[in-house]
């Protein structure tokens, strides 16, 4: 059984995905045959697999850093929020329904706790390590009883805990503390020690406070990275895009052209796969920003109307703040505009949908012949084709489906005049139709633009990826997180009082005592086996049938599945 590690953060956007991913890319340029983990990601952001799963991009990302192919096994559980108080379930990769906080934390969460261990144990026989991500805060004591995700996981694993903190956002050592300070004895048993991310400055004048801090904790701190502009893989959620933020800070490279090119992307409501614009971002002299202003599009030489989980919503909120009657008007001036997946869909004639807003028949903005009817069943696919005399790569998430009237043929969409629109995430990462698209772009909008003829978005990603493991490796003691892996948490850890609070008065769990285990099957939920976690084992990376030396690779038998029968609770 391969070895593994747990990276838990302090608070959201610590920094455990770039983590995790620098890890895996450090590994795997030792020799170590590695794959990444999230048992529950929270996201709008995700990637189909090409066994047709959906699971979260930074999963996919991980993977890439790791030299793997991305599977549901490295996240088999997937919640797309569609609004403050409910989610779509996605379960191996396959959406199972949809479902309130309440319900989901009430109860069903738990029973996924068998089926995410029996993925990582998969894993586990498959690679020499496992490089697991949590999420949000271990210490998030409202939600232990039911966690999946970090210490749940750890527990079940007997995986070492690295607790990353954002010492950029300040109260980095606060928050150390804390965070082992809060939970119960068993669970503080696994936290192995502390990486420090995003520290700016002198490093020595650092170490009076982690010298303190391993006085209080008992813990030591395995590493301290620097803060290093152009950094990230794809965000699970927030405005920052990876690439974007690359090719902003390095706006001293010159267009290739003679002027550059202003591409504004609408910042809808639920907003999914930003991620689309990264390849964009990275071409030298295009420049892209966010925004939710009409007067921010007059400058504008292209326009993206991205993805979105909420496209009735995202109708609505361009209506009511102008931009809508701006996209109109661009596309009556000949002015470039582009809509992607949910953004296809608003630039369409009609849309019916009684499957995500269940608003019915809604009028589109009519810029597109097209009609788009929502079904229950949703599309995940990684399609292949050609557009402008290029080569195209893509994937599709989406239940819209598209009865397209007329224009011209555009990837599965169409275009008519300077207005584009199509379900495929991803197309813009083909660099020769990118190139193709952005010549007509610059024409349209009457630009002296030239694309480079040598941007290569996936070297750029290697390079990216390259730099994450380069970090790890220069500022972490690799020796230290090895022995980790390999060996688990290391012995005689104190405990830090004063634990984990009791939940309610009287309660059965002690301060030092363990949850009861989740059960298998509660009421409301379904035990079964979909067929997408037979095709997922199939995939586990390019080599996955040579068997690591040393490991056992003779477990046969899949995980219960708990499927989740929704009973159309309120969103």
């Amino acid at each position: 059984m391969g070895g593994g590690l747990l990276v838990a953060g302090t608070t959201s956007d610590a920094g455990k995905s770039v983590v995790t991913a620098g890890i895996c890319r450090w590994l795997v340029r030792r020799g170590v045959k590695v794959a990444p983990f999230k048992a529950q990601n929270m996201s709008l952001n995700s990637f189909v697999t090409r066994e047709g799963a959906e699971i979260g991009r930074a999963q996919a990302m991980q993977a890439q850093a790791a030299r793997v192919e991305p599977t549901a096994l490295m996240n088999p559980v997937l919640l797309k929020p569609g609004s403050d108080r409910s989610s779509q379930v996605v379960l191996m990769g396959k959406p199972v329904g949809e479902m309130s906080a309440r319900g989901y934390h009430g109860g069903r969460q738990e029973a996924l706790l068998g089926t995410v261990t029996d993925c990582l144990e998969q894993l586990r026989s498959t690679y020499d390590a496992v490089i697991c991500e949590g999420a949000g805060s271990p210490a998030e004591i409202n939600l232990r009883r039911t966690d999946i995700v970090n210490m749940g996981i750890a527990r079940a694993a007997k995986f070492p805990v690295l607790v990353v903190g954002d010492i950029d956002r300040g109260g980095v050592f606060a928050s150390f503390f804390g965070t082992t300070a809060l939970l119960s004895a068993e669970d503080q048993s696994l936290v192995a020690g502390y990486l420090v991310n995003k520290f700016r400055g002198d490093v020595s004048l650092l170490e009076p406070g982690l010298d303190m801090l391993y006085g209080l904790t008992g813990r030591r701190t395995y590493g301290v990275l620097p803060f290093t502009h152009g950094l990230g893989i794809d965000e699970e959620d927030g405005l920052r895009v990876s690439m974007r933020g690359a090719v902003r800070e390095s706006v001293v490279a010159p267009p290739h052209g003679e002027e550059v090119l202003r591409v504004a992307v609408c910042a809808v409501p639920l907003m999914s796969n930003f991620t689309d614009v990264d390849a964009l971002a990275a071409e030298p002299g295009v420049v892209v920003r966010f925004v939710d202003r009409a007067d921010e599009l007059a400058d504008a030489d292209l326009v993206i109307v991205p993805g979105t989980r909420g496209t009735v919503k995202a109708l609505a909120w361009l209506r009511e703040r102008g931009l809508a009657d701006a996209l109109v008007r661009r596309a009556a001036e000949g002015r470039p505009v582009l809509g992607i997946c949910g953004g296809f869909q608003v630039l369409g004639e009609r849309i019916e949908d009684e499957v995500e807003s269940r608003a019915g028949v809604v009028d589109g903005l009519g810029l597109l012949p097209v009609r788009v009817r929502f079904d229950r069943a949703k599309t995940l696919a990684r399609p292949v084709g050609s557009a402008l005399g290029e080569p195209v790569e893509g994937y599709e998430i989406h239940h819209g489906v598209a009865d397209v009237r007329g224009g011209e043929p555009f990837l599965d969409g169409c275009r008519v005049g300077a207005v584009w629109g199509t379900h495929w995430h991803g197309s813009l990462e083909s660099d020769g139709f990118r190139r193709r698209f952005l010549v007509e772009v610059a024409r349209a909008a009457g630009r002296r633009f030239v694309p480079a003829p040598d941007t290569s978005f996936g070297v750029l990603r290697e390079e990216q990826l390259d730099r994450l493991g380069d970090l790890v490796e220069e500022h972490a003691d690799t020796d230290a997180l090895w022995r980790l892996i390999e060996g688990g948490a290391p012995g005689g850890l104190p405990f830090v009082p004063p634990g984990a609070p009791l939940a309610v008065p009287g309660a059965a769990e002690s301060r030092g005592a363990a949850p009861d285990p989740a059960p298998q099957s509660p009421e409301g939920l379904e035990m079964a086996r979909p067929e997408a976690l037979g095709e997922a084992r199939k995939s586990h990376g390019p080599d996955a049938e040579a068997k690591p030396q040393g490991l056992d690779v003779g477990r046969s038998a899949g995980p219960e599945i708990a499927v989740v029968h929704v009973d159309q609770e309120a969103k």
